[in-house]
């Protein structure tokens, strides 16, 4: 059957996965990229990402992202001590996904012989580093905290509401906690 525009289906399927690639891919993603070191102007590489998956969508490929954990990896003293050859990491794992891509249903059942339990370890060891380094970035400011740590509980939480993910309820979490500690420092401060 031919593609057919559906009010629903945008509404339903597009709206939400744009949010959940928005706030559990692009956001982190950009959270990593600067915790590593490195300046990037936000706007054109999210609005270049965009453009690349509404080009793309009618293709299939409409979830192009920063890929936050790919990052991640990438972007960790791991990957090279030298921030300024850290890129080989990347161009390893984009060489990576093209041979997943051809061979992805070999890719897959071998994945599927693991027990999940030894395939969640690895990925679980493979951040380690990144997820302690994060947490110490974001709870180091006292001022902002219990903001970060709300934000960390939230999206750890597993928490689903609409079909939408932890991680885009974790970052309204902690936008919404942020304002309101303000606030009340402000007041107390005022007293």
């Amino acid at each position: 059957t031919w593609p057919a525009f559906s009010l629903p289906a945008l509404v339903g399927v597009a709206l939400p996965l744009f949010a959940v690639t928005m706030a559990s891919q692009n956001v982190p993603g950009v959270a990593v990229i600067r915790a590593s070191g490195y300046s990037l102007p936000v706007s054109p590489l999210v609005g270049w990402s965009g453009l690349a998956n509404l080009l793309l969508a009618p293709f299939g490929a409409f979830a192009l992202n920063l890929a936050a954990i790919t990052a991640a990896i990438c972007m960790g003293r791991e990957a090279h001590e030298d921030p300024a050859r850290r890129y080989v990491a990347a161009v390893a794992a984009g060489g990576f996904y093209l041979l997943t891509g051809i061979f992805g249903a070999t890719v897959g059942a071998l994945f599927a012989a693991f027990p999940p339990s030894l395939v969640l370890a690895l990925a679980g060891l493979a951040l380690l580093g990144t997820i302690g380094n994060g947490l110490a970035a974001a709870l180091r400011d006292e001022h902002d905290r219990e903001a970060a740590l709300v934000t960390f509980l939230v999206t750890a939480s597993g928490l689903t509401v609409m079909g939408i993910g932890s991680a885009f309820w974790g970052l309204v979490a902690g936008a919404v906690t942020l304002p309101l500690l303000h606030y009340g420092q402000r007041r107390q401060t005022a007293r």
